[in-house]
């Protein structure tokens, strides 16, 4: 084996890392990696090398094309605690990526042709909470 296959995974880990913390921000990778334990952390390790590094690190789409995809596609299959990390994500993300409320509103209209009125009916109150918890939107309004 060379020194350079041997070192790959790491490498990969290392820019799946760095994409994660980008895309995710440091306390939400920090309290997921804090929750490592010996069940889970290979899986931990997977998601960083496979999802962080290899398609989040990928050029063709950018950051921003690919947080809509994300919102829509957790929509799509009812991950309801994923699209609400990516929703804070987009909110938080760097300038360039960073999604507006209502970017998002409109990843959820569209869901609600193509998923459904009660996906789209939950992921706006998931949205609302999630807009009002960052002060985006008056608590008093309903």
């Amino acid at each position: 084996m060379t020194d350079e296959a041997s070192t790959a995974p790491a490498n990969d880990y290392e820019a799946g890392l760095v994409n994660r913390r980008r895309v995710l921000g440091d306390a939400w990778v920090d309290k997921s990696l804090a929750n490592r334990n010996e069940f889970n952390a290979e899986f931990q390790e997977l998601i960083t090398r496979h999802a962080w590094n290899d398609i989040w690190g990928r050029s063709a789409l950018g950051d921003k094309t690919r947080r809509y995809m994300v919102l829509s596609m957790m929509l799509g299959i009812h991950a309801y605690e994923e699209f609400a990390m990516h929703v804070r994500a987009a909110l938080d993300g760097p300038p360039e990526s960073r999604l507006t409320p209502e970017d998002i509103k409109e990843v959820i209209m569209m869901a609600a042709i193509y998923c459904g009125v009660p996906v789209a009916n939950h992921a706006f109150g998931i949205a609302t909470g999630i807009l009002r918890e960052k002060g985006l939107l008056d608590a008093t309004s309903r």
